[in-house]
């Protein structure tokens, strides 16, 4: 994408960025505007939403309709502007941490109900913003400023999480693989009902810088290094799984939304 068109998505005055220097939340940030723009979506039908976290500053620096609100809330906000305005495209961004802590039961209810919304979520494995604590998706055995001497928490896998709950559009990339990363978020945005992508991005800043990865390029090489496909992800054992990263679209099901339930209520209680 030329420079000129990627600046019609920004709002530049709000520049430069919170993030440091090679945090993949600008690589995320970048695959959105280049599906958005891909799929020649409307700006002013669009709205994007976050909570808070490095992550979620996001909706600050994009052209759109956005929402900054609060912690863990971006869902809950998203639904009342799905909900009122459902022509809109609505996204919600946000971190492993504010997604999947404070936010993780907004997140498994708009699975549950299949609220046609696309949720990115950026997972670094760590909290950036706040001073490198562990967060629900830190591996086990990894360092962090509240783990000092290795994780003893088993970590949630996002993707899987959202499989159990309900979502019908479920994918998986990194920042490592960024040509799968807009295809996915292309086809998240395409997708009628919860639709969501996982993206591994690195925090050289705290994650890496605890875990002998001090430079933004070594996260990604070992995204490189640990990443293996669905589909050769079925011929391998459990054990050869271990410490890998699945990548690819995990699910894909057309369902009524909450939405098309909803009006379908609405409308038989009119008619009595």
């Amino acid at each position: 994408m030329k420079r000129d068109k990627l600046v019609d998505y920004l709002r530049i005055d709000r520049w430069p960025t919170v993030w440091c220097p090679g945090c993949g939340n600008g690589i995320i940030m970048k695959a959105f505007i280049d599906a958005a723009d891909q799929l020649n979506l409307e700006k002013d039908r669009v709205a994007v939403v976050s909570g808070i976290g490095c992550s979620s500053r996001v909706t600050g620096y994009l052209d759109f309709n956005t929402l900054h609100t609060l912690h863990g809330r971006g869902i809950a906000f998203a639904t009342g502007v799905k909900l009122a305005r459902p022509d809109f495209k609505v996204v919600v961004m946000g971190g492993d941490g504010d997604i999947t802590a404070i936010g993780g039961n907004h997140f498994v209810h708009a699975c549950r109900r299949n609220i046609d919304l696309t949720v990115i979520i950026f997972n670094n494995m760590i909290y950036g913003m706040t001073g490198g604590q562990h967060s629900p998706t830190t591996p086990e055995k990894h360092f962090a400023s509240t783990m000092p001497f290795g994780n003893v928490e088993t970590p949630f896998d996002i993707a899987q999480l959202a499989l159990s709950a309900g979502a019908t559009y479920v994918a998986r990339s990194t920042v490592y693989h960024y040509a799968l990363t807009v295809n996915y978020i292309k086809e998240g945005l395409l997708h009628r009902g919860m639709s969501v992508i996982e993206v591994f991005t690195n925090c050289h800043t705290y994650y890496g810088r605890y875990n002998n990865m001090k430079n933004s390029w070594e996260v990604l090489d070992y995204f490189k290094k640990n990443t293996v496909t669905l589909k050769k992800a079925q011929n391998m054992s459990e054990d050869e799984l271990k410490g890998k990263i699945v990548i690819g679209v995990l699910k894909k099901e057309q369902k009524p939304d909450f939405y098309e339930k909803y009006r379908r209520i609405f409308a038989l209680q009119s008619e009595v």
